[in-house]
């Protein structure tokens, strides 16, 4: 461990953020053993910490790291010292109803825990032949989710959005109402008036001590927001595994994350793939997201995201990778889920397994009326003659959209079933349903005009 204590002065070039050392040998003559990752300590010409670095390339004697807090203020008289060691976080009890940085730094004003034990963010996902196939259902009381498309647990699912969006204040409530024991919340470029928003509805919802933030703001250095996503589910694995807590990751932006990951590959001068982005984007996001797991005789890790759409554009590379990593996805637009466009590939291990028997019949009725009231709408828009079955489907679409999509809609999903046979019945006869008749005769309310 003496080599990680001697103090290298050979700075060969400064780039942006990212400083060039030249190492020399030890007195063994062996070169010194820094990995791919490290961490090393940046120290002014008088000898004082400055910032942190992380090793990003290593080639012969010449190392290369991307300062956290930028170079701004460090000339080539500093000297580089290596810790040995990847990035580590504080995971301990203590954590919980605290918001730290992107680099595990309170941002509370609260102690900081100096003292309580450290784990590295860097590790490799769980063996999927070792996991448990998803079968519980994670309740939001958002209808959209709980009836037509279940959140699973140790699912792995964004919400696709465009910016103007109310998706953050969607994430904020689905982190409030889901039945999770803990929530690991990580704000990826966040401006403050989000983090702030995050922050004052967790504490005025009285789930604040089941809560854990990771915040890195828009005016952060881009490459802690690199790091933030690895804490936070370094953090989750270790609640799941250790304590079996069903613990509920968020996360938002996917997007400004992998815009830092472009940003620092420019600057590390990588050739760029699909759009500016680097060719191992698709690889960079399914290490993360392939974090979420049902573990054998413990808890569950499942990961919910917010990942935005420049332009409206589902080919756009960070929505598209996200596409084939992910089981599902929300799309959320003007205000609402989409229940054409939104997907829960894991919906049937609990649609009628854990929920109530009915469920998988009104899911497939409610969408098949919808459709259809989609189709009368446009021929009421193309001023085309309507039968008393399309005045049917119009007033159907109405109540549904207002009902069920709007995101603001928070019912369990007893009731929410319930509201569907409600809704059914005010709009259409029995005969008209084309459902099993053993459910009409349980289900179905009597409507008095």
């Amino acid at each position: 461990m003496i080599e990680h204590m001697v103090r290298y002065h050979n700075i060969v070039s400064i780039v942006g953020n990212i400083i060039t050392v030249k190492i020399g040998k030890s007195s063994n003559n062996q070169e010194i053993k820094t990995r791919f990752g490290d961490l090393a300590r940046i120290d002014d010409s008088h000898g004082n910490a400055s910032s942190l670095a992380q090793v990003i390339k290593i080639e012969d004697n010449t190392i290369s790291l991307q300062v956290f807090s930028g170079t701004r203020g460090i000339s080539t008289a500093a000297s580089v010292r290596f810790l040995g060691h990847a990035m580590q976080v504080t995971y301990s009890a203590n954590i919980l109803g605290r918001i730290f940085n992107g680099i595990g730094k309170p941002l509370d004003k609260g102690s900081d825990l100096q003292p309580d034990p450290k784990i590295g963010i860097a590790s490799a996902s769980v063996n999927p032949m070792k996991r448990v196939l998803a079968s519980k259902m994670i309740r939001t009381d958002v209808p959209m989710i709980d009836l037509f498309n279940c959140l699973v647990e140790s699912q792995k699912i964004p919400i696709f959005s465009v910016a103007g969006e109310p998706y953050n204040v969607f994430l904020a409530r689905i982190g409030i109402q889901a039945d999770a024991d803990i929530v690991v919340f990580a704000g990826l470029g966040l401006i403050f008036d989000d983090f702030h928003y995050f922050r004052t509805q967790f504490e005025l919802a009285g789930v604040f001590a089941r809560t854990v933030m990771f915040c890195n703001l828009a005016s952060d250095p881009i490459v802690e927001r690199l790091i933030t996503p690895d804490m936070a589910l370094a953090v989750a694995e270790r609640f799941a595994v250790e304590e079996g807590k069903r613990v509920l990751v968020l996360m938002t932006d996917m997007t400004a994350y992998a815009d830092a990951l472009k940003e620092v590959g420019i600057s590390m001068e990588h050739v760029p793939s699909n759009r500016g982005y680097m060719g191992d984007l698709y690889s960079q996001l399914a290490r993360r997201y392939e974090k979420a797991c049902d573990y054998q005789g413990a808890g569950s890790v499942t990961i919910l995201t917010v990942t935005t759409m420049p332009g409206n554009d589902v080919t756009h590379p960070v929505p598209d990778n996200t596409g084939y990593i992910t089981e599902g996805q929300f799309y959320l637009h003007d205000g609402m889920l989409d229940p054409f466009g939104s997907l829960s590939r894991l919906k049937q291990h609990v649609i009628g397994k854990v929920t109530r028997e009915d469920h998988a019949q009104i899911m497939n009725t409610m969408i098949r009326f919808y459709s259809a009231a989609n189709d009368a709408e446009q021929k009421q828009a193309m001023a085309f003659d309507l039968s008393p079955h399309d005045k049917k489907l119009l007033k159907f679409g109405k109540l549904f959209r207002a009902r069920f999509m709007d995101i603001n809609v928070s019912i369990p999903l007893e009731e929410a079933l319930d509201l569907s046979w409600q809704t059914l019945a005010e709009c259409f006869e029995e005969n008209e349903l084309l459902m099993k008749q053993t459910l009409i005769d349980k289900y179905f309310p009597l409507i008095t005009s």
